[in-house]
């Protein structure tokens, strides 16, 4: 008739994870069923999450006798009071196993119920029975107040309540029980004729069991009467089946009696097995497969009174006919705590509780509820409480401050609004506007001797590949588009051409110089041709590379999640990194051909030789591409392509100034220095 005790272990089991107690101490009956009882909670303890902080046995009969042992017993307690993290204590025994611990307890913990800080939630199993225990006078249950405790299921019957008011001592002869029960209920006594002794009261049989207090007596009906009440009907029910069944079988049998009394205790076994009826408390009565009545049990919450008194509230229940996920259910909301507790929920744990932003590392040598809190390593986090693990967070989000959660990456790129690329654009405006006023200059000034002196349609042409290199960081800016591939093709072609154009420039002086000694054969080089050849050749290459290039493996956009911790860059990819480097190389291969000639150069006597300025023109171009490189390489999203414009700008301005100032200089303030005698130098 009792539910099977398995669903009390894992009653017992969702209890202690609802309300987080995962550090829980252990008063055990020292027999059988106390060893079954650990045989069989503690696996679930360690599958759901839940260490014991001790395991206490309890003798199943008191050795007063024995002062050593009772000492040692009573020590052990004291230090589970003062010393363990354990809140919450279950107990599992029979009612004398209270009864005997609540004793041990004033011995070893004098004054205990007025020491608030040693307040514990006891965990009552459904075999002891605190009515029982009440019948010992002078018992404080203080100390217990608070607690949570199981009982086997019941309802209330409607008829209940009356029939409890009308039960007399003399209700029926030759029950000596009820007489007991009387005298020691209301602490009276009947007269007895035959032995006679002084009392001091006299019971008069009127006395209302509804006026005890209810340590003394429960006017509600306990579990163990609920069951027996079923029990009996259950009963009734089966023998009534039988009967009906026997009675049909025989009339089959033409009038054939046959007497009950003769049927044996064991053919009953059949009806029982088939009983189902409602009780007079609207439940079903029912036995399920195992021959059980699995009607659960209540979870019930003591509230004790300074009047020696108590009130047994319910508060859940366990029922294992419920839908699944919904078998365990409590009100926390109605529940009292021991006053230790100031009525906030206790926490009972071996180890303060990991916040989110930390993971658990467990201590070696002890239970694995304890263990230590240690910061998530960077790039990781944990957003719940007691995580195992951190994890990483996905590659579009990345970890907060207290790595406690994941912000999602904000896409960024070099654009117009922001003050550098605005610093950028407005230094490439600026030095495309110079360049156009040198060129119209130069062209302004054709005539004159300094511009004819240097080739004037190589001076053109490098001064609209300068303007052109201005302007190509303008394609560097924004959010990379489809036309990202030209990017880095239009850079170095152009800037091919540039270099091209300076290399040629170079060569023209110093063939230039060459032909003018007596009998040189140079003078057929000087010229258009030798100019134009140097220009396309130098070109030509650059852009067959470039073709190659987008023809292979093209730049194209692109977001890239993994460069920067909390950012997705929209860049241009290049592609194919081996044909960038390449593009570069072959740049940086023409510039040192032409400081080397430039350098070879720089002193020829010529009073417009353009040598020495393009020496320090091509020092500082391959000064800023051979810094570039590095700089390149160890800068990440957006400011890469800073430093690329830089570069573009720092490279192209220095050509512009190093050979073109000086020029404009005199062209513009020193005319007198721009005429046709100072190209004859007179020898000495």
């Amino acid at each position: 008739m009792v539910s099977n005790e398995t669903h009390q272990y894992r009653g017992i089991i969702q209890l202690l994870l609802h309300f987080g107690w995962r550090w829980v101490g252990l008063f055990v009956v020292e027999d059988e069923s106390g060893e079954h009882f650990l045989q069989v909670l503690e696996p679930l303890f360690s599958q759901n999450g839940i260490c014991s902080a001790f395991t206490q046995r309890i003798p199943t009969q008191p050795y007063w006798h024995h002062g050593a042992e009772m000492t040692n017993l009573a020590s052990d307690i004291y230090l589970y009071f003062t010393e363990s993290k354990a809140s919450s204590f279950l107990i599992y025994g029979e009612t004398m196993t209270l009864m005997w611990l609540s004793t041990t307890l004033i011995l070893a913990v004098p004054g205990y119920k007025e020491i608030t800080s040693l307040g514990k939630v006891w965990i009552l199993t459904a075999q002891i029975d605190l009515a029982a225990i009440s019948l010992q006078k002078g018992l404080d249950f203080q100390p217990f107040h608070g607690t949570v405790s199981f009982k086997i299921h019941s309802s209330e019957l409607p008829e209940f309540q009356n029939f409890l008011r009308n039960i007399k001592p003399d209700w029926t002869q030759g029950d000596g029980f009820v007489k007991d029960f009387w005298e020691q209920a209301f602490d009276c006594s009947f007269p007895n004729s035959q032995e006679p002794v002084e009392i001091s009261e006299t019971c008069t049989g009127e006395e209302k069991l509804e006026s005890l207090p209810g340590p003394v007596f429960e006017m509600r009906l306990t579990g163990h009467s609920y069951s027996i009440y079923n029990a009996v009907y259950a009963v009734v029910y089966a023998f009534h089946a039988m009967y009906s069944a026997h009675s049909r079988h025989r009339a089959m049998l033409k009038g054939e009696k046959i007497e009950l009394q003769d049927l044996k205790p064991w053919q009953l076994h059949p009806y029982l097995r088939g009983v189902l009826f409602n009780n007079s408390a609207g439940e079903t009565v029912s036995f399920n497969g195992n021959r059980e009545m699995g009607a659960g049990f209540d979870i019930m919450n003591l509230v004790t009174f300074p009047n020696a008194s108590f009130l047994n509230m319910k508060v859940g229940r366990v029922d294992p006919n419920a839908l699944q996920g919904q078998e365990f259910a409590i009100n926390e909301d109605t529940m009292v705590w021991h006053k230790g507790f100031n009525q906030v929920l206790p926490i009972s744990l071996c180890s303060d509780s990991c916040q989110p932003g930390y993971r658990i590392k467990r201590k070696e040598t002890e239970k694995f509820c304890c263990y230590d809190c240690v910061p998530c390593p960077a790039g990781k986090i944990s957003s719940q409480k007691d995580m195992e693990d951190c994890v990483k967070c996905p590659d579009d989000q990345y970890p907060s401050k207290n790595r406690d959660g994941c912000i999602l990456k904000i896409i960024t790129f070099l654009s117009y609004q922001e003050p550098l690329g605005i610093s950028l654009a407005c230094s490439a405006g600026f030095f495309a506007l110079t360049t156009a006023l040198v060129l119209g200059t130069f062209i302004k000034y054709k005539d004159t001797p300094i511009v004819k002196a240097n080739n004037r349609d190589i001076t053109y042409m490098l001064l609209i590949c300068l303007l052109l290199c201005f302007l190509c960081p303008l394609l560097f800016l924004g959010r990379p588009k489809a036309t990202c591939f030209l990017h880095q093709s239009a850079f170095g072609t152009i800037f091919s051409v540039a270099v091209s154009c300076v290399l040629a420039k170079t060569i023209t002086v110093v063939v230039a110089f060459m032909a003018t000694k007596p009998g040189s054969n140079m003078r057929k080089w000087v010229g258009k041709r030798l100019t134009t050849s140097i220009v396309l050749s130098g070109s030509l290459i650059q852009a067959s590379i470039c073709a190659f290039w987008l023809g292979t493996s093209p730049p194209f956009p692109n977001l890239d999640i993994y460069s920067m911790d909390e950012e997705i860059v929209a860049e241009c990819n290049e592609g194919s990194v081996t044909m960038f480097y390449t593009v570069l190389g072959y740049m940086g291969l023409l510039s040192i051909i032409s400081l080397s000639v430039a350098f070879l150069a720089r002193k020829l006597p010529d009073s417009f030789n353009e040598a020495k300025f393009i020496t320090f023109s091509m020092l500082l171009f391959c000064s800023v591409w051979v810094s570039f490189v590095p700089t390149y390489l160890s800068t990440k999203g957006k400011y890469m392509v800073a430093v690329e414009i830089f570069s573009i700008l720092a490279s192209s301005a220095g050509l512009l100034c190093c050979i073109f100032v000086p020029k404009c200089y005199i062209i513009l303030l020193r005319p007198e220095l721009n005429k046709r005698e100072q190209l004859i130098r007179t020898k000495s």
